[in-house]
Order: C-alpha cells, then sequence, then structure tokens
C-alpha cells in the first residue's frame, strides 16, 4: 500500500496545496458576500423606488445622522449592556445546571422534565410574566432572558458531560491528578466545543429576544426605538438600526468568537 503521508509526518505535498488553495479561495468568498448583499438591496431598492424599502445610501445617511444626533448610540449601549447580563447569567446557570443533569442521573431523570419545559415555553409568556410579576423593570428584562435560554445551554452541556471520554478519566485516575488538574486537563479540552456551541447558540438567541422584550415594555434600547420607527412607519431609520445591529453581530462573531475557537480548539485541526 502506497503511503500517502509526508516524510515529517504531515500532509502530503498536493493535499496541502490543494487545501491551502482552497483557504484562499474561501477567504475572498468571504470578502465579497457582504457587497454582494450590498448589490442585491441597491438592485431591489432601484426596482421597487418605494419609499419602504431605501436603498443602502439612504440607510447610511440616516445611521450617521442617528449615531452624531440621535439616539442610536445610547440605545446600543442600553441594549448591548442587558445582553451582556442575560448571557453570562444564563450561562453560569446553564453550565451549572448542564454538569449536574450529565453527572448525576438521579437528578437528570428528576428534573429532565424541567428543561424540556423550559425548551418550549415561548419566550412571549416568560416576558409577559415577568412583567406582571415583577414590573416594566430593567431586572424583569434580564430574568425573562435568563429564563428562556437557560435551558438550552444546560441541554448542550448536559450532552458534553455525557460525551466525557472514560478512558481520560482512567489516565487521570493513573496518574493521580488532582481534581484541578482534572478539570484543567481532562475536562475541560473534552467540553470547550459543547461550550463554545452553548455560547455561540445562546448568544444569537438572546440578541433577539432582548430586543422583542425591549418592544413589549422598556424605557430605552433598540427594540424600544424599534417601536416608536414601526409607530410612524420610518423604514430607514429601521434599516439604519438594523445595519448598526448587524455590524455589531458582526463584530463579536469575527472578532471574538471565531479567534476564540481557534485558539481553544486549535489543538483538533493540528490533531487533524
Amino acid at each position: 500500500m502506497t503511503d500517502r503521508t509526508a516524510p515529517g509526518g504531515g500532509a502530503p505535498p498536493g493535499r496541502a496545496a490543494t487545501d491551502g488553495v482552497a483557504g484562499r479561495l474561501r477567504g475572498r468568498t468571504d470578502l465579497a458576500s457582504l457587497p454582494l448583499l450590498l448589490a442585491i438591496w441597491a438592485a431591489l431598492a432601484w426596482i421597487a423606488d418605494d419609499r419602504l424599502l431605501p436603498g443602502p445610501g439612504a440607510v447610511g445617511a440616516e445611521l450617521v445622522e442617528l449615531a452624531l444626533r440621535g439616539p442610536l448610540l445610547a440605545d446600543f449601549a442600553r441594549t448591548l449592556a442587558r445582553v451582556a447580563i442575560a448571557f453570562a447569567v444564563a450561562m453560569a446557570l446553564g453550565t451549572a445546571i448542564g454538569v449536574a443533569l450529565g453527572r448525576w442521573r438521579a437528578a437528570d431523570g428528576l428534573f429532565s422534565a424541567w428543561v424540556v419545559i423550559g425548551l418550549n415555553i415561548p419566550a412571549l409568556v416568560t416576558a409577559i410574566a415577568c412583567y406582571i410579576w415583577i414590573g416594566l423593570t430593567e431586572t424583569a428584562l434580564i430574568v425573562a432572558v435568563v429564563i428562556n435560554k437557560t435551558p438550552l445551554v444546560a441541554t448542550t452541556m448536559r450532552e458534553g458531560v455525557r460525551a466525557l471520554s472514560p478512558d481520560y478519566a482512567e489516565l487521570a485516575a493513573a496518574y493521580r491528578m488532582g481534581p484541578a488538574r482534572r478539570l484543567r486537563l481532562i475536562a475541560l479540552p473534552q467540553l470547550m466545543p459543547y461550550l463554545l456551541t452553548a455560547a455561540r447558540t445562546g448568544l444569537s438567541l438572546i440578541w433577539k429576544i432582548v430586543l422583542v422584550f425591549e418592544v413589549l415594555g422598556s424605557d430605552g434600547g433598540v427594540g424600544f426605538r424599534f417601536g416608536i420607527f414601526f409607530g410612524f412607519f420610518d423604514m430607514t431609520a429601521i434599516l439604519a438600526y438594523t445595519l448598526a445591529f448587524v455590524a455589531v453581530v458582526l463584530t463579536v462573531e469575527y472578532g471574538a468568537m471565531r479567534p476564540l475557537e481557534r485558539r481553544v480548539l486549535g489543538w483538533r485541526a493540528a490533531r487533524g
């Protein structure tokens, strides 16, 4: 049988060159994605020629105006603060609950139905209930988001704990590792893919839920401003806020999540 590996144990030269070309093409495709979206948007706005579908130029000018002289920056500051607090609390609670359910079958049997109920209760019901019980306050909004998103994180982390390899646990026992070293060297590397998945999924949903809850009841924020713009059918302002929101989301994804993923899970690519 012909050996298809390189002399140094890595990929053969032909495969490495192919991977390099594919990577460069993928990078160029990523760069072309947003300009293509803007071009399609501009074409549709030109064809429609309607005030309800403004083009990128009008929306960009409105965005600058709202950022310099309007409430855009203050609204985004309030919404991002709410998202950050709700995300941190939901991740902490969900991770703790998921680890407990994955580790102890008795706890999973007792509380798994609670998790299913939490996953399927509509966010709107949670928001209304919290607003009625706590009032139209910042605390009610954050509590509603945490209640809505914690079960999702718990479910993901439970599956991660269940997938832990017993072979590594035996290896840790053979080397007489303490609990701290077991957690750092054995458990965390295996759990990180699940933790990152829970973080990315939870964050993408928390963005949306916070905006909906702000529309229902808040005294500021991006969702609150959307409600006002909707009342005036101000599509240009709605798209301007949406454009700013997309910029924030892309910054978080490409500036934080993906570099963190490459750094934490780089060992998997190196091993492959």
